[in-house]
C-alpha cells in the first residue's frame, strides 16, 4: 500500500499517475499484485493518528500534500537534508519496525524535469518567486546543481531572508540574495532563469508572477503550479514570447517518479505516468 494524505485531497492526480505505472508493469491492483496507491483525506487534528496508523497498517510509504507538509516534520523519525532545510516533507518512507523517514522530492523532481528539457543550472543566475517549502526545496536543488547566483523574492521579505540564511549551508560559492517583492522586475531582468514557486496561476484571473516584459526568448521560465488539463498563463505567455519553458506538470510528474524509485527500488514507467497526467 502507498498513498497521499492531505485535506482536501479529491483533486490529487497522484493516484492516477502511480497506479497507471503499476498497471502497465503488470502490477495491477485489481489483480491483487504488489502495489496500489490511494488518496486519503486527513484533517489536521487527525494527522498524528493517521501517520501512526499508516505505519501500523504496513504502508510502504506515502506522499504528503497541503496542509500537512510542515506538520509532518515532527512526526518522522529521520529527516533527509533537503527536507530539513526546506522545512517541508512531501514523501515518507516506512522502514523496518515502522521507522518513518521524511524526504522532499520537489527539488530533485524539478531538476529532473529541467534535465528532460535540456536545461542546466550550472553557472546560471536564478530568480525564485516564493519562500515556502516548494521554493526552498527547489532552491536547494538549483544551488546543488551549480547556480552562480540565486535571488529569492517574496511578499514578506523577512521570510525570503530567513530562507536565504538556511540556503547558505548548501550555497558553496554561489551568491544567495533576498530580493524585495516590489523589485521583482529588476530581478527578473537580471536573472537567466525565472521560477514561480507561489500559488499564482492556480486561479483564473491571477496576475502573472513575473512582469510580461521579462518573458522573452533569452529566458528560461519554470512554473511549480500545474493545472489539470492545461497550462498556466505564465507558461503560455512565456512560450509565446519565445522563452524555454518547464510547466508545473513536469515537476509533478518527476517528484512522483523520484518518490516511486525510493518506495519500490526500481525504475518507474515514466512514459505511462506522463500519459496519465495528460
Amino acid at each position: 500500500m502507498l498513498g497521499v494524505i492531505g485535506h482536501p485531497i479529491g483533486h490529487s492526480l497522484s493516484p492516477r499517475m502511480h497506479n497507471a505505472a503499476f498497471a502497465a508493469d503488470g502490477i495491477d491492483p485489481v489483480g491483487g499484485a504488489d502495489y496500489v496507491y490511494v488518496a486519503m483525506d486527513v484533517r489536521p487534528d487527525r494527522l498524528r493518528a493517521a501517520v501512526t496508523g499508516l505505519a501500523a497498517l504496513g504502508f510502504v510509504g506515502f506522499n504528503v500534500t497541503m496542509p500537512h507538509k510542515e506538520a509532518v516534520l515532527s512526526l518522522v523519525d529521520e529527516l533527509e537534508e533537503t527536507a530539513r532545510i526546506a522545512g517541508d516533507v512531501n514523501t515518507v518512507v516506512v522502514g523496518e519496525g515502522g521507522l518513518l523517514r521524511g524526504l522532499n522530492t520537489d527539488g530533485s523532481g524539478f531538476v529532473e524535469a529541467c534535465e528532460e528539457a535540456g536545461i542546466s543550472f550550472a553557472g546560471r543566475r536564478v530568480l525564485i518567486l516564493g519562500a515556502g517549502g516548494a521554493a526552498a526545496a527547489i532552491a536547494v536543488a538549483v544551488l546543488t546543481e551549480g547556480a552562480s547566483r540565486l535571488y529569492v523574492a517574496n511578499r514578506t521579505l523577512r521570510k525570503a531572508e530567513e530562507l536565504c540564511a538556511k540556503l547558505k549551508e548548501v550555497a558553496g560559492g554561489a551568491e544567495v540574495l533576498a530580493y524585495p517583492f516590489d523589485r521583482v522586475e529588476d530581478g527578473a531582468a537580471e536573472a537567466e532563469v525565472l521560477i514561480n514557486a507561489t500559488y499564482l496561476g492556480m486561479k483564473e484571473g491571477d496576475p502573472l508572477p513575473f512582469p510580461a516584459a521579462s518573458l522573452n526568448a533569452e529566458k528560461i521560465v519554470c512554473d511549480a503550479v500545474y493545472l489539470s488539463g492545461g497550462e498556466t498563463a505564465l507558461i503560455r505567455r512565456a512560450r509565446d514570447a519565445g522563452a524555454r519553458v518547464v510547466p508545473g506538470g513536469r515537476m509533478l510528474l518527476y517528484q512522483g517518479v523520484q518518490a516511486q524509485r525510493v518506495w519500490t527500488g526500481r525504475e518507474p514507467n515514466v512514459e505511462v505516468m506522463s500519459d496519465a497526467l495528460s
